[in-house]
């Protein structure tokens, strides 16, 4: 299975709908909001699988930000008017370049390395989910919860029907650890690389939110102009 090459830019969450009802039925009882993606993501268990995977494969993450960094290089190189981009006419005229068929190259090279560091993450990532279900219904029986809807399907929500922390605490403890070297032959499941890719969106607003904060700590404050 071919994942996407933008693995290392760990971009909107949805998530499936757990439990829904016709938008004609009544249901009595408490309504729980969980946010599967995101539970699964601050799970102990997948953070350290992260980890672990970055360790394994740091010589691949390595080599793929050298190439992405060849790409940018090469790409300069087709911008005939400087602007940064390649429109239309720039790209068209680059098919015929040898820089193009290097880029190509190149990013062939960078998909199948980033494809083993994918299948690595959700290998891990589909153990937690094997064991989400029975945890879920857990934290539900728990809380004498009669629905569970995802974020997206909510329009207004206590922060107390909020369930997700709830349930990342129950997968903590249902499956504290994960392997991260698949099977040979192993491929995952339809669900498991959705899921994946949601997660995948997480940590990369995470990251730029984090970035950003960074910038605006780094930038200095306006100086006040001094009275007489």
């Amino acid at each position: 299975m071919k994942f996407s090459t933008k693995t290392l830019a760990s971009v909107g969450i949805a998530a499936a709908v757990l439990a829904a009802a016709p938008a004609s039925a009544q249901v009595s009882g408490n309504i729980g909001v969980v946010n599967t993606p995101l539970a699964i993501a601050q799970t102990t268990a997948l953070r350290t699988a992260y980890q672990q995977v970055g360790t394994t494969y740091q010589a691949q993450i390595t080599t793929i930000q050298q190439r992405q960094q060849q790409i940018e290089t090469l790409l300069t190189q087709l911008d005939t008017n400087s602007d940064g981009g390649l429109d239309e006419a720039e790209q068209a005229a680059a098919q015929s370049t040898p820089q193009w068929q290097q880029i190509q190259q190149i990013e062939q090279e960078v998909g199948q390395l980033s494809n083993q560091i994918d299948l690595a993450r959700v290998y891990a990532l589909e153990q937690i989910l094997r064991q989400y279900s029975a945890t879920l219904q857990q934290v539900v029986t728990q809380n004498q919860v009669q629905m569970v809807v995802a974020p997206d399907s909510v329009i207004y929500a206590a922060p107390a029907a909020d369930m997700t922390a709830k349930v990342v605490t129950a997968l903590n403890t249902a499956v504290p650890s994960v392997q991260t070297a698949p099977p040979a032959g192993w491929q995952p499941s339809r669900q498991s690389v959705s899921v994946y890719q949601q997660v995948q969106q997480i940590f990369a607003i995470a990251q730029q939110q984090q970035q950003q904060g960074q910038a605006q700590q780094q930038t200095p404050p306006a100086q006040q102009p001094s009275g007489r």
